[in-house]
């Protein structure tokens, strides 16, 4: 359309790209970044610009980093014996924020989906090998989501990992904090009595 700010149509074009955001949703935030004071939007690229070129990943778990190692790596007073899999950076974020987990993590960026071409040689299973080769790690647990493709990675990986002599166990599932019994589905029944624990 010719009346349409070209500038303004690009900067909602590129928020509407962000997964999760409604062409809505981008023209509230586009029009956010105009209201700010200039100083507050230079901020806020430099602030896109200096993740794009400052965060990596870990040289051990494979975790976002802005150095060679990770915060949790770098730590001497975690659990190295225990290594918590999971499949991206945002999953080590929520174990860290219930402050329980001691021990180590490993992200394996993605999980196996032979349907979306997403085989074992696209996510970091050569570096979890890697690390169980010092014989320090005992336990390896598999954190993945309960999805057809979670389940899938989970069990790939216990099959590799059994024959290195490491305990492979898998997170509980089951009743949600809160939730009602009635609206649970059996899947979600049958893992909550499965992972039972005694009081």
């Amino acid at each position: 359309m010719a009346n349409q700010v070209l500038p303004l149509v690009k900067l909602i074009e590129q928020f509407a790209r962000l997964p999760g955001i409604g062409r809505k949703s981008a023209q509230r935030l586009a029009f956010h970044v105009l209201d700010m004071p200039k100083e507050k939007a230079q901020e806020f690229a430099q602030a896109i610009l200096d993740a794009k070129e400052k965060i990596r990943r870990c040289s051990c778990c494979q975790d976002l980093s802005d150095g060679e190692l990770c915060p949790v790596c770098r730590d001497d007073s975690r659990d190295r014996t225990t290594i918590c899999v999971v499949e991206a950076p945002q999953d080590v974020m929520a174990f860290e924020r219930t402050k329980e987990y001691k021990g180590l993590y490993h992200v394996l960026h993605g999980l196996l989906s032979p349907m979306d071409g997403v085989g074992p040689e696209q996510l970091t299973i050569k570096e979890l090998l890697a690390r169980l080769g010092s014989g320090e790690v005992q336990e390896v647990i598999m954190a993945t989501n309960p999805t057809v493709e979670g389940e899938a990675t989970a069990m790939y990986l216990a099959r590799l990992l059994k024959p290195m002599g490491v305990k492979v166990t898998r997170l509980a599932y089951g009743i949600p904090v809160g939730g009602n019994l009635e609206f649970a589905d059996e899947v979600t029944l049958y893992r909550a009595l499965e992972g039972r624990s005694e009081l």
